[in-house]
């Protein structure tokens, strides 16, 4: 069984709490994961930023969703208690909750307005419904930036051999290896084959080197130009290389990679643009959204 989504976990939760007792937040997500027999897959499963799993927050956004409808109330710290018309509404046997019933209270419109379409949503809005905010709003996130990686991947592929140089140099030392760009521009700055060959340093004092080579191929990257590339390091005495392409690495490629006895990093071309935009090369900030939460440690009396 799949994770359900958020409404689906309203009613378990109110039912959870219709013995009219305090509980914790974490009790409920314990129990009601049991209920729904969830594999530990399941409760592994993380949004898509990584920072919490899914269930766990989908649980917490239905608690939210029930106590601005009026069914629940905080009772302090990661507690809540079912309320009077919460009771009530469990005395009605219900067979499911969903946005839809709870918008039949004012207080739980005025905290969330939906669009709607002659009295229906349209699949995408009933979709989109089915996400907590944090959800809709990770997801997309992650949308633009597989666009924008798209677009800087095709932007690159354009690029002459000169300015690809630049290009991973500038990378590079964004990422602190290098030292300086200065040092690193000289390190690196061999012109290949539509590409850069070249020693840099690991850290910005040279303890040790890394062999870079980079290449804007368009057809997959296979085996033996790894092997070639491992061949090459004895020649520079390293142990290290990184192997960049624009393009993909074959299966042969990633396998000969992870299992000698050099230290081999392939990056191929999705990842070198997303390693530009995780460190702000060839990109510019748009827009900046902070999300806030509540600082439990300030209100340390509850």
């Amino acid at each position: 069984m799949s994770v359900p989504d958020f409404q689906s976990l309203f009613l378990p939760l109110l039912k959870f709490a219709g013995d009219g007792e305090e509980h914790q937040l974490n009790d409920a997500i314990q129990t009601i994961s049991a209920q729904l027999n969830l594999t530990e897959d399941d409760k592994k499963e993380l949004l898509p930023s990584g920072r919490q799993t899914k269930f766990d927050n989908r649980v917490s956004w239905a608690r939210t969703y029930l106590t601005k409808a009026g069914l629940m109330e905080r009772t302090g710290r990661g507690r809540f208690r079912i309320t009077s018309r919460g009771i009530d509404v469990l005395k009605t046997n219900p067979t499911t909750l969903n946005v839809r019933f709870l918008e039949q209270y004012p207080e739980f419109l005025k905290f969330h307005e939906v669009a709607h379409d002659k009295g229906q949503k349209t699949p995408e809005l009933a979709e989109e419904a089915n996400r907590t905010p944090e959800e809709q709003l990770e997801t997309s996130y992650l949308e633009l930036k597989q666009d924008l990686a798209q677009e800087l991947l095709n932007r690159v592929k354009e690029c002459s051999s000169t300015f690809f140089e630049r290009l991973v140099v500038d990378l590079l030392v964004a990422m602190d290896y290098g030292g300086t760009v200065k040092d690193a521009g000289q390190a690196v700055g061999q012109s290949g084959d539509g590409g850069i060959d070249g020693i840099i340093k690991e850290d910005k004092l040279g303890l040790d080197i890394v062999y870079i080579q980079a290449k804007r191929w368009e057809g997959a990257v296979g085996g033996s130009v790894v092997r070639n590339f491992a061949g090459s390091l004895d020649g520079v005495r390293a142990k290290k290389g990184v192997l960049i392409t624009t393009s993909q690495f074959t299966q042969d490629a990633k396998d000969y990679a992870n299992k000698i006895e050099k230290k081999i990093v392939l990056v191929d071309g999705d990842q070198l643009a997303q390693l530009m935009i995780d460190h702000n090369v060839g990109v510019a900030e748009k827009a900046t959204y902070t999300i806030k939460r509540i600082d439990l440690d300030y209100f340390g009396e509850e």
